[in-house]
């Protein structure tokens, strides 16, 4: 199957009419797509179709919904926004949960702001702002939103969700609630202990500083020009395709091996920043993972330095 077929795949090879049944009593029929393109959904604009696609529109849904995906087994996927995120040509074998626009409230408290796992970093940014509240200014060009941000600790020009959260509301697999102060995330370079736990966020809360509301504007003005002169933000991607190497910086390795413009069918090394693989026009999702591996081959030839894609690879090839 190709990312244009339209051939509907056979369901109950991969799920009993029973459990689609049980999950219609969950959630409203409205909420619940059946072969559904991913390449709607992720910001690379390539991907199959996932089997079945949720999106729940409550926490007791959510809750009630993931408790019985863990209780039958069923491979399953948190998705978000879809900006760090590749899906494969075949689509995704399981259940894709979307925590969508029901879950992106944004509610500031003094100092504080309270942010639904769906809302976008742009949105809290600007509400930041709002309120003279210092501190998320560096993520508000991130393509993202809240809940994935604290799944992979995202970050830019030096700083990272573990610097200005202070808790977290995530679903257990048991689908109960359980908060997380921040000493409490696990908090590395680009992870969480969140998908290792198999937990699911769906509340975010994070603690800024008052500051001058100009100068936050300023300042987050200042950054977006930064990302749009040196990011290709015209293309289709998923962001820094890389982790940053101890010692090193992803895209300086990419460019010195020769592999600026690099391209395989409609995916290719950016020339900006070589550090972004883009869809420079139909790619497949073979074709991006093909990149990514033929840069991963040439930088560790070359440099003897092992590239770790910063971005999720899922689904069938």
């Amino acid at each position: 199957m190709t990312a244009e077929s339209t051939v509907a795949p056979d369901w109950y090879s991969v799920m009993s009419e029973f459990f689609l049944e049980y999950v219609r009593e969950l959630i409203p029929e409205s909420d619940i797509k059946l072969y559904e393109p991913m390449s709607a959904h992720i910001t690379f604009r390539v991907g199959g179709v996932a089997d079945i696609f949720i999106t729940p529109s409550s926490k007791k849904e959510l809750c009630t919904l993931i408790k019985y995906l863990n209780l039958v087994e069923r491979d399953y996927f948190v998705l978000g926004q879809g900006s760090n995120l590749l899906v494969g040509d075949h689509g995704y074998r399981g259940v894709i949960v979307h925590i969508g626009k029901k879950f992106s409230d944004i509610r500031v408290e003094e100092n504080r702001i309270r942010a639904g796992a769906g809302a976008l970093l742009s949105k809290i940014a600007a509400e930041a702002a709002e309120h003279s509240l210092t501190g998320f200014e560096f993520a508000a060009g991130i393509p993202g939103t809240a809940g994935g941000a604290i799944v992979m600790n995202a970050g830019a020009y030096g700083r990272e969700m573990s610097d200005i959260v202070e808790s977290v509301e995530t679903v257990t697999t048991d689908g109960e609630y359980l908060v997380l102060k921040a000493s409490e995330l696990g908090f590395g370079y680009r992870k969480s202990i969140i998908r290792d736990e198999k937990l699911l966020v769906t509340e975010v809360t994070f603690r800024l500083e008052e500051g001058d509301k100009a100068s936050i504007r300023k300042r987050m003005e200042e950054l977006q020009n930064k990302r749009m002169e040196k990011q290709p933000l015209k293309f289709p991607s998923a962001g820094s395709t890389f982790k940053r190497p101890d010692g090193y910086f992803a895209g300086k390795l990419i460019m010195d091996a020769g592999l600026s413009g690099y391209r395989i069918g409609g995916a290719a090394v950016s020339e900006k920043h070589c550090g972004f693989i883009i869809n420079i026009g139909n790619a497949s999702a073979a074709d991006i993972l093909d990149v990514i591996g033929d840069v991963q081959d040439k930088v560790l030839e070359r440099f003897n330095v092992a590239l770790e894609p910063e971005i999720c690879i899922i689904g069938d090839f």
